[in-house]
């Protein structure tokens, strides 16, 4: 089994949800590519393969800024 981090809510959030794109390693680089190198939106949407929406909502941690509060088990489906 795997540990999935969740928020207040019970709702998976970054790594742990079913839609990522990107791992929460790929979101730190991302980040720090912006914010320390200035390395702009476009080419950071081209680097990681990502909308330059995206990529603005998660400099401004509208997107993936949530911190787990819990880490619940994922179930695993036999078959």
């Amino acid at each position: 089994m795997r540990q999935i981090p969740v928020n207040q809510s019970g709702m998976r959030i970054n790594e742990g949800h079913s839609l990522h794109k990107l791992t929460d390693a790929e979101v730190d680089k991302l980040r720090q590519l912006h914010e320390d190198q200035g390395v702009c939106y476009s080419r950071l949407a081209k680097q990681f393969g990502i909308s330059k929406s995206a990529v603005a909502m998660i400099c401004r941690y509208e997107r993936r800024g949530q911190i787990p509060t819990r880490w619940k088990q994922e179930k695993t489906h036999a078959r």
